[in-house]
């Protein structure tokens, strides 16, 4: 299996079984992620050499409007999709396995985790991984310290509050908090 048909396979959440051809494409992937944030993260950088290694991490070129402030984590990078004026806040850590979308003028706190892979819940299935990407619409604010499940979309215009627990989808113009994260508002 190439990296690209294993990349496939994960955004449309096929289930990686401990010690399979697709698990073990996943640490490949890990490896190359560490090597590039290593990089990313170990010294300054100008915005355009930032740029620059970020898209080496995912891939793909990122928009020039792009903006992040390292250090930053992922164990894949190439299933991180960035849209048009996106800005990542320090210590983000994004575990995009099964694929993160994140869609124009989207801000992200620090420290927000983004997971797209549960493990088995029956202990013979703990080292099984089961992805589902994360979708997160245009003019999205997520607070610091937020942490966005597998399998969740998040609405256009929505606000994640600081510290909250997205297990489910947010509706577009919604405010969410909490553990788990519920409706606090809708945004007029």
């Amino acid at each position: 299996m190439d990296m690209q048909e294993a990349l496939d396979s994960l955004r449309k959440g096929q289930m990686a079984a401990a010690g399979s051809e697709l698990h073990s494409c996943m640490h490949r992937l890990a490896q190359d992620a560490m090597q590039i944030t290593a990089e990313l993260n170990n010294r300054y950088h100008e915005p355009k050499e930032m740029r620059m290694l970020f898209s080496k991490l995912i891939g793909k070129p990122v928009p020039e409007t792009f903006s992040m402030f390292p250090p930053f984590y992922s164990e894949c990078g190439k299933n991180i999709f960035i849209g048009e004026n996106v800005f990542i806040n320090c210590g983000c850590h994004f575990q995009d396995h099964g694929g993160i979308y994140i869609g124009d003028g989207t801000l992200i706190g620090s420290y927000v985790v983004m997971a797209t892979i549960n493990h088995g819940q029956k202990p013979s299935e703990r080292s099984d991984n089961f992805p589902a990407p994360i979708r997160i619409g245009k003019n999205v604010w997520i607070g610091s310290h937020a942490a966005i499940l597998p399998g969740v979309t998040i609405g256009n215009n929505a606000i994640v509050a600081a510290g909250a627990v997205v297990a489910k989808d947010v509706p577009e113009n919604a405010v969410v908090g909490g553990v788990p994260a519920k409706i606090i508002k809708m945004i007029e």
